[in-house]
């Protein structure tokens, strides 16, 4: 008992010592920042190019990096230069092509259509070029949006429509990712022997491949030299998008620190602006650009005057396996 009553009188002393003092002096030994990190620390180790961390309880070390210098220079090559590289380079795709639109004009079929086709791609060609195609179109706008979007779409329709179409798009780009890997795989095996570089394409180039003269083409083979670009560049291209944006999606894969992360983001970006500006070009020439083009991935089969004056090779190589154009359709007689 006297234990307790010798405790409990230290406490009251303490209390009302406490009580007795001045305010003043109860809290002026007290510095709520004596300890606290002052902003100009911040900034100078800033400057000297150190990242600012602090401590964290959790397995991830990276998560106890605050900030990193590379982090700002990246945000404004991203929020900035990026966007103009695209922009620049797409807008002047589109500029380019409509202006070789209003000098040459649509590129027509010199002797007119025969009326006779020529299978030139089967079934399982087509598949797997719109297979391709249509995913790769929606990778293309779902990744604009993302530089694009915040410029374009949110001032147009709003925060809500922006919203939506990026969440939606965002799902669709990680997902058709997919398909569009398999869509690479089956395009270089179904092609790739017939868009070997050879001799004849030099000619072809030498030539423009009848571009830019009226009723001068080039003889080619199944596949002309701009098309083996086309062909070459889909492949490896797409390649090195598959792989960067693979390791977007499942980041710290192969590097440690966001300085990895941050340069495949640049890489997917700038190959795909660059991707985009190249199939502007093969959709033009192969619809609206040239007559008969279409035929080709709609059907599968081609007049056979468009293939002697574009693949005269390759008709050349069909008629001599025995494939014998088909003939024209009878006119019916008016009833």
């Amino acid at each position: 008992m006297s234990t307790m009553f010798k405790s409990l009188a230290a406490a009251l002393a303490i209390f009302f010592a406490g009580a007795l003092l001045p305010a003043s002096a109860q809290y002026n030994n007290f510095n709520p920042t004596k300890e606290a990190v002052h902003e100009d620390q911040l900034l100078n180790q800033l400057k000297q190019g150190d990242r600012l961390s602090g401590r964290i309880s959790i397995p991830d070390t990276n998560a106890a990096n605050l900030i990193q210098p590379q982090g700002q220079d990246w945000r404004n090559i991203h929020q900035n230069k990026l966007p103009l590289i695209g922009g620049v380079a797409i807008f002047g795709m589109l500029l380019a092509l409509l202006l070789f639109y209003l000098v040459r004009g649509r590129i027509m079929v010199d002797h007119g259509l025969s009326g006779q086709t020529i299978t030139r791609f089967a079934s399982l060609d087509r598949f797997t070029h719109w297979l391709t195609a249509g995913c790769f179109i929606i990778l293309a706008l779902s990744g604009l949006n993302v530089s694009f979007g915040r410029m374009v779409i949110l001032p147009l329709f709003g925060a809500e429509t922006f919203a939506s179409l990026t969440g939606y798009g965002k799902l669709a780009h990680n997902y058709l990712a997919f398909p569009f890997m398999v869509g690479l795989a089956l395009m270089l095996l179904l092609w790739v022997k017939d868009n070997i570089p050879n001799k004849v394409d030099l000619e072809w180039i030498k030539q423009g491949g009848g571009l830019f003269s009226k009723g001068k083409h080039p003889p080619a083979k199944r596949f002309n030299a701009g098309q083996k670009v086309v062909f070459w560049m889909v492949i490896i291209g797409g390649v090195v998008m598959s792989l960067s944006g693979w390791f977007l999606l499942f980041p710290y894969t192969v590097s440690d620190g966001v300085t990895g992360l941050q340069l495949w983001t640049t890489v997917h970006t700038l190959l795909a602006v660059v991707f985009v500006a190249a199939m502007l070009a093969h959709a033009y020439i192969g619809s609206v650009g040239m007559e008969g083009a279409f035929d080709a991935m709609s059907n599968g089969e081609v007049d056979l005057n468009w293939a002697k004056e574009h693949h005269s090779l390759w008709v050349e190589e069909e008629m001599a396996k025995g494939k014998t154009p088909a003939a024209p359709p009878r006119a019916m007689p008016a009833e």
